[in-house]
C-alpha cells in the first residue's frame, strides 16, 4: 500500500524535478518525453507533453478540458452535471489511487465506460448478479485472458446470451459512474474527443438522469450502512413469512447464513436492491442482521480495527486533516505498540497488515493471551484515533455513530463502552 509521500516530488531552488517516492519515480519514468510547463497558481504543476517543438500537435494527444482534484465523496457531482448539460464529446479520465475509469460523453449522454477495478468489469458483474456461476466463470476467464472479451467468450460458451451481456454493459456503466461519485481521493480530466473503436459496446444513457438516480442511491447507502455495515453481514428472519409478497424471492434466499452480498448474486438482484430490501425488513422486525461470519482469532481483530481505521482516515483526509491525525497517533503508538506494530504498518489507508502483525503478536504473548492482548490495544488506538478525528472535525460530524458498530466489536470483555467525545 503506497503512502503520500511516495507519490511526492522535490522541485529544487534551481528548477530541478526530483521524485522522492517510488510513486513518483514510476509515474516520471513512464512519460519520458519533453513536456510544456502551462502557466498555474503557484501552488500547482501543469505539464503537457508537447515533444521537442514544444507546440502542441495532433499527436502529442487529447486536448484537456477540465482536470481537478478530489477530496470527498460526491467531489465529482458538479463535474458530471456539467458534461451532461453541456453535450461535450469526450473522455472523462477518473484516477483514484491504482484505479483508473474512463466515461465517455456525448450529446449529454454516456455511450461508454472502461475500468480496471475488478469489481467493475463485466465478468464479475454477471457473477454477482447469479448470471454466471463459479464453474461457468473459470472457463470464461481463461478465454478472457487469451485474448477474448469477457462478454463475448461468455456467449460463445453458451452461459449467457447477448441480449444479457447488452443489458449488463448498460449496468457496467451505472457501477463505474456509482464508484466515480464516491471516490474519496484522487484525480481526474475530461479529455477532448475519443477513439470509438474503445467502446466494448455503444450505450445511450442520460448522464443527468443517471446522476439523479445515484444521489438517490448514495443518501440511501448512507442511512443503509449504519444498520447494515457491509455486504458481508448476514441477514437472519425473526419471523415466519415475509411482510408482503415485494420482498418473497430474498426472503427465500435468507437461509441465516448467506450475507446479503450472496443473497444479491443468487437472487440476481444485486447488493443494492437487497441492501434496502433488508433494510426495510429489519425496520418492521422480520429480520435481524448479524456481523459477517469470521474464523476468529486475531486476524478478525486485525481486520475490524483496520475496516475502522480507515473510514476514519477518510474523514479526516476529507477535512483536510489527515496530516495532523497520523501525526498525533504516532505519538499515542510510540512506546507500547513498536513491537505489535513493526512491519505491520499502519498504512496510508491506517489499517494493518493482518499477518504481520498477528506474527508479532504471537512472539509478544503466549498463544492463548495473544488475542485479549492484541483486542486491547487495538481497540484503544482506534478508540484514539475515533477521538483525534472528532476533536479535529467537531462531534457533528457524525463519525463516532459510523464508526462504533466496529468499535464495539474490537471492544474487550467487561470494557464499558464509553469513549469520550469532544464537545460532549
Amino acid at each position: 500500500m503506497k503512502h503520500a509521500q511516495d507519490e511526492m516530488v522535490l522541485i529544487d531552488a534551481g528548477g530541478s524535478a526530483h521524485p522522492l517516492g517510488e510513486v513518483a519515480t514510476a509515474r516520471m519514468r513512464e512519460r519520458t518525453g519533453a513536456y510544456r510547463m502551462l502557466p498555474t497558481p503557484s501552488h500547482l504543476v501543469f505539464l503537457r507533453f508537447t515533444g521537442a517543438d514544444g507546440r502542441r500537435d495532433l499527436e502529442d494527444g487529447p486536448i484537456v478540458r477540465m482536470a481537478g482534484e478530489i477530496t470527498a465523496t460526491g467531489a465529482m457531482i458538479e463535474v458530471l452535471a456539467i458534461l451532461g448539460q453541456t453535450g461535450m464529446r469526450g473522455e472523462l479520465v477518473v484516477m483514484d489511487g491504482d484505479i483508473t475509469r474512463s466515461v465517455f460523453f456525448e450529446h449529454g449522454n454516456i455511450v461508454g465506460v472502461q475500468t480496471n477495478a475488478e469489481d467493475e468489469k463485466i465478468g464479475m458483474l454477471l457473477y454477482k448478479h447469479g448470471m454466471l456461476s463459479e464453474e461457468a466463470f473459470l472457463p470464461v476467464l481463461e478465454r478472457a485472458r487469451a485474448g477474448d472479451r469477457f462478454g463475448m467468450a461468455a456467449v460463445d460458451l453458451g452461459f449467457v446470451s447477448q441480449e444479457q451481456i447488452y443489458k449488463f454493459l448498460g449496468r457496467q456503466v451505472e457501477e463505474v459512474v456509482f464508484s466515480i461519485l464516491m471516490a474519496t481521493d484522487g484525480a481526474y480530466c475530461f479529455l477532448e474527443g475519443f477513439d470509438e473503436g474503445r467502446l466494448a459496446s455503444r450505450q445511450v444513457i442520460s448522464a443527468n438522469a443517471l446522476l439523479m438516480h445515484h444521489l438517490t442511491r448514495i443518501d440511501e447507502i448512507r442511512h443503509f450502512r449504519f444498520w447494515i455495515p457491509s455486504a458481508e453481514h448476514v441477514p437472519v428472519k425473526i419471523q415466519k413469512g415475509p411482510p408482503g409478497p415485494e420482498y418473497a424471492e430474498v426472503w427465500a434466499a435468507i437461509d441465516g447464513r448467506c450475507s446479503v452480498g450472496e443473497i444479491g448474486r443468487v437472487t440476481a438482484l444485486g447488493e443494492f436492491e437487497v441492501t434496502r430490501q433488508v433494510f426495510q425488513l429489519a425496520q418492521v422486525q422480520a429480520l435481524a442482521v448479524t456481523p459477517p461470519r469470521t474464523q476468529g482469532g486475531i486476524l478478525e481483530v486485525v481486520e475490524v480495527a483496520s475496516s475502522a481505521l480507515r473510514v476514519i482516515h477518510q474523514a479526516a483526509d476529507s477535512g483536510g486533516r489527515g496530516t495532523a491525525v497520523r501525526n498525533n497517533l504516532v505519538g499515542f503508538a510510540r512506546g507500547a505498540y513498536d513491537e505489535l506494530m513493526r512491519g505491520a504498518g499502519p498504512f496510508e489507508h491506517g489499517g494493518f497488515g493482518g499477518p504481520i502483525l498477528v506474527r508479532n503478536a504471537l512472539a509478544l504473548k503466549p498463544a492463548g493471551d495473544a488475542e485479549n492482548f492484541v483486542r486491547e490495544m487495538l481497540y484503544d488506538y482506534v478508540a484514539f484515533a475515533l477521538f483525534s478525528v472528532t476533536a479535529t472535525l467537531g462531534p457533528g460530524c457524525g463519525l463516532a455513530r459510523e464508526v462504533e458498530p466496529l468499535l464495539s466489536r474490537l471492544r474487550p470483555a467487561g470494557q464499558s463502552g464509553v469513549y469520550m467525545i469532544p464537545g460532549r
